[in-house]
């Protein structure tokens, strides 16, 4: 029996597994294409690349990043795309057993399988992203188009709300993502279900003329958050760690950093016997993710010229209060600040609505109110 068993390898499963071993644990990673290559575009902030990845595993980075809100502001913290084949080495599974096959039932010590395996462990993670989430939760929807590379050092746009929609915004997102290819996405932060297609955000895209398309387009599709209390199981249910985990910030929609990152720290406490749940959720990130489920609520109810201006005022922030907001999980105090902050420096007549989004918690499901237009919307 092994001591870990992950369901899912992605990036959040395989780097679990990856420092799960490098921990001295007997490690087991269930999936149905377990080796298949990634081919998904991951950017991060650079300074939330945990040190014992490096950052050898970056395709493109820059010293800053730059938004339009809709003036050119730069906001100077590394940022850089991550080389998908470079990473997948680096969370090698040295030492873990890999099985390939899909996963029927999953509890906290055992899994079933579709060919009627049963694998046991004394702790089963399901790192399986937004499997089993509804189709009624707020979610963030892109299409992206790969584009020749200009040549020159890349402009990274994290944020271009230049003539964003105002029924249903959205912006574009524009990066270097290798030596010979920039990606141009057009992006609805998060939205209700039914608000912004694919197809639309597409059309989007190639309104903005910014080259000829290389290859496929790139489409991304999920939901901003799995559950409101991450940190509460069923019994029986197996721990949940990445996306679905609750490691998704439900009002930015990043991820991956947060999941490499805290992959090392559930590691350690599994390797000497602490309860994986209560090393991943202290109180004091279960109360950042509150106030982050009530920044999505804000940000559901703006349209989007109230968007553009609720961000001016978020990027007018010192870089450092920008940081907590975005990448401090358990930084209760500073997480506040940056909220606050933000509340004094938007316009009077959005603090009402921010008021309003934020004493009104998401639901599973488009609340009353919650984006109904043209004055409510969503963020990023």
């Amino acid at each position: 029996m092994s001591d870990l068993l992950i369901v899912g390898a992605g990036p959040a499963g395989r780097a679990l597994a990856h420092r799960a071993a490098a921990h001295g644990l007997a490690v087991t990673v269930l999936d149905p294409a377990p080796h298949r290559p990634w081919t998904m575009t991951i950017a991060l902030f650079v300074d939330d690349l945990p040190a014992w990845l490096g950052a050898g595993v970056l395709a493109a980075v820059a010293d800053e990043v730059v938004v339009y809100t809709p003036g050119r502001r730069r906001v100077p913290r590394g940022y850089g795309v991550l080389n998908t084949v470079a990473l997948q080495e680096a969370l090698s599974l040295d030492g873990v057993r890999v099985v390939t096959g899909a996963a029927t039932l999953v509890t906290d010590t055992q899994v079933r399988t579709a060919d009627g395996a049963t694998l046991r462990a004394r702790t089963v993670v399901d790192a399986r992203g937004g499997t089993g989430v509804g189709d009624d939760v707020a979610r963030q929807r892109a299409v992206g188009a790969f584009v020749p590379a200009a040549g020159r050092e890349p402009e990274m746009v994290l944020m271009d709300w230049r003539g964003t929609s105002e029924r249903h915004p959205s912006f574009s997102y524009r990066v270097r993502v290798d030596a010979d290819r920039d990606l141009v996405e057009e992006t609805s932060l998060a939205a209700a279900p039914t608000e912004v297609d694919l197809a639309e955000l597409a059309r989007r895209n190639a309104r903005r003329g910014l080259g000829t398309q290389v290859g496929e387009p790139e489409l991304v599709d999920f939901p901003l958050y799995a559950t409101r209390t991450p940190w509460r199981a069923a019994p029986g249910a197996p721990l949940r760690f990445g996306a679905a985990g609750g490691l998704l910030n439900p009002a930015t929609g990043y991820s991956v950093a947060e999941s490499l990152r805290w992959a090392e720290t559930l590691a350690a406490a599994l390797a000497v016997g602490i309860d994986g749940g209560s090393a991943l959720w202290p109180r004091s990130a279960r109360w950042v993710y509150r106030l982050r489920l009530r920044g999505l609520a804000v940000l559901l109810r703006f349209d989007g010229p109230q968007l553009t201006a609720f961000f001016d005022a978020f990027f007018r922030l010192p870089p450092e209060v920008q940081r907590v907001y975005l990448s401090g999980r358990t930084d209760l105090a500073g997480v506040l600040r940056a909220m606050t902050a933000v509340f004094v420096r938007v316009p009077w007549r959005l603090r009402l609505a921010v008021l309003a989004g934020f004493v009104r918690p998401v639901r599973r499901g488009p609340a009353p109110g919650l984006r109904r237009w043209p004055c409510p919307r969503r963020a990023p």
